[in-house]
């Protein structure tokens, strides 16, 4: 877990047990309600939640090089993050295996190929062209990737692996290197290092060229903050809902907070298709962008 997101971790877990304290003081009876429970979706941590218990993740030896001390232990994110890609794998060869049987696909298999034309169909190749199609396998990758780790977050006992910064970075470094392999596979590498001039006078590059440097990381930089904000934002709208009850110490506004927290609930299920969607088709967008310049480029060199 990188620092900011474990100093907001503490931060919103000390909320949640502050409320919590504060509720026991103004019931006067029964045991303290453990209203910080409610962050377990997203929280970290070194143990996993199991039906009438939790089991611990296994420990290892921080690796140390040089200076720099590195803890290789995983956590529950992890743990549901490997989850999610088996899961991912189970999924995919279970569709394979109907498909060797029959070319009709029904049920799961049905509905999984529905999802790859609409990705094929809808979002490589309108964003990248026909040349796009080489790069779908990637991008229902990262989609179903996505969608199994968001979808997870909203059982119970589970935990939401995209609301760890750490996590979606990860992504949207790999997002990175996509975006730039497609650029330069489609514009070829001068071309690509001149695109960073963006075509201006030479008098002008030492301002031009660290801005289109920026540029090419703020598009996986929104990306990583785009899918955290979201799967994170949901669950803590739903802990200020409930904390309402606690807040006005009466059951009358109860069925209002409950209420509505159950329809941000059913929201998160639809969020957690929109971002997987979002997440995939902002990549191919961006992909795409860098691939049109190619196009363009080979136009122009034709035309003269």
């Amino acid at each position: 877990m990188i620092p900011s997101e474990k100093v907001m971790t503490d931060s919103l877990s000390t909320a949640a047990d502050s409320t919590a304290i504060a509720a026991h003081a103004g019931g006067g009876h029964g045991e303290k309600f453990e209203f910080s429970h409610l962050l377990d979706h997203i929280k970290d941590s070194r143990e996993v939640e199991i039906p009438f218990g939790h089991f611990e993740l296994p420990h290892f030896k921080p690796l140390h090089i040089g200076g720099l001390m590195i803890d290789v232990s995983p956590t529950k994110h992890v743990f549901f993050l490997v989850l999610s890609a088996v899961i991912l794998v189970v999924l995919g060869l279970y569709v394979a295996s109907r498909y060797r049987k029959s070319l009709v696909p029904t049920g799961v298999a049905n509905a999984f190929e529905s999802l790859v034309l609409f990705i094929r169909d809808e979002v490589a190749i309108p964003n990248m062209g026909k040349g796009g199609v080489r790069y779908v396998p990637y991008l229902l990758t990262t989609f179903f990737f996505i969608l199994i780790m968001n979808m997870i977050g909203l059982v119970p006992f589970g935990s939401t692996a995209t609301s760890n910064i750490a996590v979606t970075a990860g992504l949207a470094i790999i997002a990175f290197f996509m975006i730039q392999i497609s650029a330069i596979r489609a514009q070829g590498f001068g071309h690509y290092l001149a695109h960073l001039t963006g075509g201006v006078h030479w008098l002008l590059w030492p301002i031009m060229v660290p801005i289109e440097i920026l540029g090419l990381f703020t598009k996986p930089f929104a990306l990583c903050i785009r899918l955290f904000a979201n799967m994170t934002g949901g669950h803590i709208v739903i802990l200020s809902l409930i904390g309402l009850i606690f807040l006005f110490r009466s059951f009358v506004v109860a069925p209002v907070s409950v209420l509505f927290a159950l329809g941000i609930n059913m929201l998160e299920l639809f969020v957690a298709f929109l971002q997987a969607y979002v997440f995939t088709m902002l990549t191919s967008l961006f992909m795409g962008l860098g691939m049109q310049a190619g196009r363009e480029e080979h136009v122009h060199s034709e035309s003269h």
